[in-house]
């Protein structure tokens, strides 16, 4: 894989579409510790110390990923990398977060749940 010496850009923001962006921005909040930067009818955003955040837009027209059965494809997930994956999921749940019981056989990895407005995200083993 060839690297760039010098990058054309950074990440700034992985942002997601809801019905709601001040209740994905608690929710995020909650599981990474973050803090929320700002917040309005139409978008909010959370970051971590450094680097990257998630910010949470509008849509109107929202329609949550029917994933894994469905006509509506999941679009995109996050992965989270935990220490205590039951712990993570007691606290995830806790939070408004649905558990989709994937994989069916094997849940010691990973795990998949979606978030109060329907996006998919994993907790990771790390």
């Amino acid at each position: 894989m060839e690297q760039h010496a010098t990058p054309i850009a950074s990440l700034d923001l992985v942002v997601l579409d809801c019905p709601d962006p001040r209740v994905l921005a608690d929710f995020y909040a909650a599981v990474l510790g973050w803090e929320i930067m700002d917040a309005a009818d139409d978008w909010a955003t959370v970051r971590g110390g450094v680097g990257a955040g998630i910010a949470f837009q509008r849509a109107s027209d929202y329609q949550a990923p029917s994933w894994p059965d469905g006509d509506i494809p999941q679009q995109s997930h996050l992965d989270f990398d935990v220490v205590d994956l039951d712990a993570a999921q007691e606290s995830v749940l806790a939070l408004g977060a649905t558990d989709t019981r994937m994989p069916e056989g094997d849940r010691t990895g990973f795990r998949v749940f979606l978030d109060p407005a329907g996006h998919p995200f994993c907790l990771v083993q790390a």
